[in-house]
């Protein structure tokens, strides 16, 4: 399947209101799928806080003396009640603090997204608008409105620039809506929406900023 190289751009109203060009380096890639799950898979597991913790042997509270003696009891020995195996007692080899995060390589990261980018360009889910046409206050009626006009999937992903506080505070509350500014864009967070919606504003800042990235290699 060929990856087109111009997308059509939608005003507020629904109508065509003009046309992007696609550059071939972010929007023409091959879809990696092994680098996509590696970064995707490295990407969740710096969200781990990794702050569990269970009390050893010598952490629990308790006395150090013999639960009871030595020898004549017909028990199995004990030396204090603080050892695993009684009630409030340590947990051996439990959870402890620790680091999850991975290292990727940064042309790694861009790789992958710019992977997950062509694919969705490709299965035609994703969307440039002019904007959500919310002039004085935020509103998440009419932004829910128009969203079901142009993205028919169940999770959509909008992408804003950063000036754009209305759109921000309009989709904010959508069920199964998700917002990121242009440099926020990653990898897992286009794989698990259904369509992206791109502002004008947002698309040309993306495409810019990896313009520019591209230049100072």
């Amino acid at each position: 399947m060929t990856t087109a190289t111009k997308l059509e751009v939608f005003d507020a109203k629904g109508k065509k209101a003009g046309s992007v060009d696609l550059p071939e380096a972010i929007f023409g890639a091959e879809t990696n799928v092994p680098l996509i799950h590696q970064v995707v898979t490295a990407q969740l597991a710096a969200a781990r806080q990794g702050t569990h913790k269970v009390k050893t042997r010598g952490e629990r509270a308790g006395s150090g003396v013999k639960p009871f003696k030595q020898k004549g009891t017909g028990r199995a020995r004990q030396g204090s009640v603080r050892m695993p195996q009684h009630r409030g007692g340590g947990i051996v080899h439990g959870p402890v603090p620790r680091d999850y995060s991975q290292r990727t390589p940064k042309k790694m990261i861009a790789a992958a997204l710019i992977g997950v980018l062509s694919d969705r360009v490709r299965a035609n889910r994703m969307h440039v608008v002019e904007g959500f046409g919310i002039a004085d206050k935020p509103s998440t009626k009419a932004a829910r409105e128009f969203l079901a006009s142009v993205a028919p999937g169940n999770r959509v992903l909008v992408i804003i620039d950063r000036e754009d506080e209305l759109t921000a505070l309009s989709v904010r509350n959508l069920p199964n809506v998700h917002v990121l500014f242009q440099d926020q864009l990653n990898a897992y967070d286009v794989i698990v929406s259904d369509d992206l919606v791109f502002t004008k504003a947002a698309f040309d800042g993306f495409v810019a900023g990896r313009a520019a990235k591209e230049d100072t290699k």
